[in-house]
């Protein structure tokens, strides 16, 4: 591990004196690629200089104790020696994390699908919670909410909304939600006080390049019609909403949220090449199908992966059978604790797979 690492440390140390040179300066593409290139392997070697200045502190205070006689100040330095050891075995996990092979789709925007499922008006209205969630938790991301299409039901619920999240690692937060969501409690439109259970299933796609994507115009329809619903007066009264159809899959996407008929339909195929691209990744998965057991669910919407009991106040992940009794956080987009959980859980599963291969 330390052979490669300290080969990504000469590589940087390459960079940084190219990175100075002015005929990579005066070249913006080479630039580009050597900022990036720098930028991904920074954390790796800031890592793994931790490490050796924490290696070398050991030896400085081995060195110290074998040359003082002083009572207090051998003490001290017993004190320092026992924290730099202890250390050493966590930045080595450290280290063996961050050396796991990146997702490439991890720096993506998402394209996000959330569906009424079992429940009718109530999983519509937990739908719609959802979706509330999710975006308040990217609003304390810094990313941006761009809403798709929302088919609601009567009562302020949604039968399915889609939307994209755009910001830096949106994938890599929320990979982990995708699956049944499954709600307990007292229905609004319950009169006898039973408590009901409900679901909702979120797939999170990560949204994809043209280059990505073999995706030919020639097999797609698209129709436009007069928007429907919230939206003002401009909306409503021009055909600017568009549905497209892809013939060979037979995926329909209608986008009626931008007064321009061009930006829904820009839109649209961006949703379009995003579920190509999740069909092109779960052939690839059932292609390799023990290395999607190692993982910590992350795309099988028939999965149930969280329950939400509101008489309780709880919220429980099924995959690591994580707990919290803080429901009102949750539901407020605090989900920090949860994907955090799932992240480190997910590391784990991948540490003691490579660590079986070695």
């Amino acid at each position: 591990m330390f052979e490669k690492i300290e080969e990504l440390e000469r590589r940087y140390e390459e960079i940084q004196a190219e990175l100075s040179e002015p005929q990579v300066v005066n070249d913006q593409t080479r630039f580009r690629k050597l900022m990036k290139e720098q930028t991904d392997m920074g954390s790796i070697v800031e890592k793994y200089r931790e490490y050796k200045a924490v290696k070398k502190n050991i030896e400085e205070s081995l060195e110290l104790l074998d040359s003082e006689s002083d009572p207090e100040m051998r003490e001290l330095i017993k004190e320092e020696l026992s924290t730099s050891k202890q250390r050493v075995p966590e930045i080595e996990n450290e280290l063996k994390i961050l050396l796991l092979p990146k997702d490439p789709n991890d720096e993506k925007n998402v394209v996000v699908e959330i569906r009424g499922g079992a429940g009718g008006d109530e999983a519509a209205l937990f739908a719609a919670e959802l979706y509330r969630m999710y975006s308040k938790y990217a609003d304390s991301q810094r990313w941006k909410i761009e809403l798709v299409s929302v088919n609601e039901s009567g009562i302020g619920g949604f039968k399915e909304v889609i939307f994209m999240v755009n910001g830096k690692g949106a994938y890599s937060k929320l990979k982990y939600e995708s699956g049944v969501h499954r709600v307990q409690r007292i229905p609004v439109t319950e009169s006898g006080g039973r408590i009901h259970t409900s679901t909702a299933t979120v797939a999170i796609m990560p949204e994809a390049e043209e280059v990505e994507v073999n995706l030919d115009l020639n097999d797609c329809k698209f129709d436009v019609f007069r928007a429907s619903g919230n939206g003002g007066q401009c909306v409503n009264t021009t055909d600017s909403a568009v549905r497209l159809t892809h013939i060979p899959t037979g995926i329909v996407i209608s986008c009626q949220d931008e007064k321009s008929q061009l930006k829904n339909r820009d839109k649209a195929l961006r949703v379009l090449r995003a579920k190509l691209y999740e069909l092109e990744l779960e052939k690839a998965h059932d292609a390799e199908a023990e290395a999607k057991r190692s993982q910590v669910g992350t795309g099988d919407r028939s999965e149930k992966i969280r329950t939400y009991n509101f008489p309780q106040s709880r919220c429980t992940d099924h995959r690591i059978k994580l707990t919290l009794y803080t429901l009102e956080d949750v539901m407020n987009g605090n989900l920090d604790q949860l994907i955090d959980s799932l992240t480190a859980a997910d590391q784990a599963a991948k540490l003691l797979k490579m660590s079986e291969m070695t």
